[in-house]
């Protein structure tokens, strides 16, 4: 399985995109459109220099996001599964179906301009304590009135608060053997602080139609998939609830997701996941993914056929007898389908293969190519 991800603020700087507005000559015009000034001015050169304000960062980050996601779709082949940091989410739900390009923009462009006048505040980044030691010192020092913003590994966490406060906790963490990083950023995101700004962004969610993702987006408020019909509660408490970024990279593994790929400035993401790899312990899970838009519910049991061999010698068969991109018949459904992957353990127990057009797994014991019919 193949994940996207999608970097969030912090990641932008000026050059980025650079060959992606000429390529994607359309994506540049409707966000000019949208934004009322050159996207890719800002993004390039920052004459005014504006791309570290938040009202900027956030539209431009969607819009480099959105448009490096599209290369690496038009080069490699779509995900199978999206995920966002913070305002990257937003290029997830854009990248599954859930909102077309242009009210994507529109949302990111009003979340930005509405966090950029939240009461002022700060950011630090923790480094070399576990989330446990950090609430510990949080407590024991009297600092109730910090939040805990982004869970990103064990070793990294970003705290959020009033900016007195994050700067009166920096010695204590210092005590405790941390590395103290004070973020460049102009407000307490992902804290109780956001709240009036989550009131007002809520109202204006309501303005928007949201479709069933296509493909499963993990969310950053549970980490887990967004279900259909959630979509704009989830992104209104997405701004006073932590980013759960650990979690939910550990859940992708768990999915079998192998192969992550950085769509966006930067790669951050990349080295988050490849420290979260090397202590993650991947435990199968249980419980199916969400039906995707268009797509049945996921996997059935296997066979009495399929059962006679394990799991793993299923997978092997079927790929070492049929390549990705091949017509199938699928049980209970009419017509020909096509399959998008070859064959692999889903929840590390299911034999399974994506389908092309649906979005989804199906059990192989479902499938029968076409070419086996005929033969």
């Amino acid at each position: 399985m193949k994940a996207f991800l999608f970097p969030g603020q912090g990641s932008q700087h000026i050059g980025m995109g650079e060959g992606l507005f000429e390529r994607y000559s359309e994506m540049t015009e409707a966000a000019d459109t949208v934004l009322g000034y050159s996207i890719a001015d800002l993004c390039l050169r920052d004459p005014d220099k504006q791309l570290t304000q938040t009202e900027f960062t956030q539209p431009a980050l969607f819009v480099v996001n959105a448009m490096m996601a599209r290369a690496q779709q038009d080069d490699s082949g779509a995900p199978d599964i999206a995920a966002g940091h913070s305002v990257g989410e937003y290029n997830a739900l854009h990248q599954a179906g859930v909102v077309n390009f242009e009210d994507g923009l529109r949302l990111v462009q009003k979340r930005g301009a509405l966090m950029s006048t939240a009461p002022k505040g700060g950011m630090a980044a923790v480094i070399g304590l576990t989330p446990d030691r950090i609430a510990t010192v949080l407590q024991d020092n009297g600092f109730a009135s910090i939040d805990v913003a982004n869970l990103n590994s064990d070793k990294q966490t970003i705290i959020s608060g009033l900016i007195e406060d994050i700067s009166a906790v920096e010695p204590f963490f210092s005590d405790a053997g941390a590395m103290y990083i004070p973020l460049n950023v102009s407000g307490a995101f992902h804290s109780r602080y956001m709240a009036p700004v989550q009131e007002e962004f809520e109202a204006f969610l309501g303005e928007f139609r949201f479709e069933a993702p296509g493909i499963p987006v993990i969310a950053n408020v549970d980490a887990r998939p967004y279900q259909d019909g959630c979509t704009a509660q989830m992104l209104a408490q997405q701004l006073t609830s932590p980013v759960r970024w650990q979690e939910s990279i550990g859940y992708m593994l768990n999915l079998g997701v192998g192969h992550f790929f950085e769509t966006g400035p930067g790669n951050v993401l990349s080295k988050l996941v490849a420290g979260i790899r090397k202590q993650h312990v991947v435990t199968p899970v249980e419980t199916e993914l969400p039906p995707q838009a268009g797509s049945p519910p996921v996997l059935q049991e296997e066979t009495q056929a399929q059962e006679a061999k394990t799991p793993v010698q299923i997978v092997e068969d079927w790929n070492t007898q049929h390549s990705a991109g091949i017509d199938v018949q699928v049980n209970g459904y009419d017509g020909v389908m096509k399959t998008r992957s070859e064959a692999i353990l889903l929840f590390g127990h299911r034999p399974a293969v994506y389908m092309e057009g649906y979005s989804g797994y199906f059990a192989l014991s479902d499938v029968t190519p076409i070419e086996a019919q005929l033969s």
